[in-house]
């Protein structure tokens, strides 16, 4: 089954959308690096947005590899 272009510019699209999440996921992780208190409450900040981090490093490792997958079976029919 051919992929047609509108479902590779939708795949893209989430794709981008996916790893822009995964920069703002590392941008709050990394102001939480540089601590403006030492607490306790601020471990769980930045436990908490390191969590964020991984799981929308995983949504955009599966979106590019879902946009990826349906390249190679566009041009190559894999």
């Amino acid at each position: 089954m051919s992929i047609d272009s509108a479902e590779l510019d939708a795949m893209s699209a989430r794709y981008k959308s996916a790893v822009d999440d995964w920069i703002r996921a590392i941008r709050e992780e990394e102001a939480l690096a540089t601590p403006a208190e030492h607490s306790e409450a601020r471990i769980d900040q930045w436990e908490a947005a390191g969590e964020h981090e991984e799981e929308a490093r995983d949504l955009a490792k599966a979106a590019k590899a879902a946009y990826e997958d349906a390249l190679r079976e566009k041009f190559f029919n894999f």
